[in-house]
């Protein structure tokens, strides 16, 4: 079920430009090298840095990020969601690395 404040959040995300990360592909560097991590662990981490990186990107404004916080930080739907967000990316880098089989 989606929450009618989910909507709204992610237009008000989506129409924020994320011009750091356009001026990050084209200089060439990049905070994501590569999906490969030695260890599943690793790989986790890697996941949740990656729905870190997302929200931060999409949300370049700090003021409006921290205001948005206390509401979705005390929603239990909304930390559920995050999970299934850091489970797809993990599900990702999971398969990129061959599952860690040697």
């Amino acid at each position: 079920m989606i929450r009618p404040l989910v909507p709204a959040l992610l237009a008000g995300l989506l129409t924020v430009a994320p011009a750091a990360a356009q001026e990050e592909r084209a200089s060439g560097d990049s905070w994501l090298p590569s999906l490969m991590t030695p260890t599943p662990a690793d790989g986790f981490d890697l996941a949740v840095s990656m729905a870190r990186k997302a929200v931060t990107t999409t949300q370049a404004d700090t003021e409006v990020l921290h205001a948005l916080r206390p509401n979705y930080s005390r929603d239990p739907q909304s930390l559920i969601d995050v999970s299934g967000v850091v489970a797809r990316y993990f599900a990702t880098i999971a398969e990129a690395n061959d599952f860690w089989r040697e």
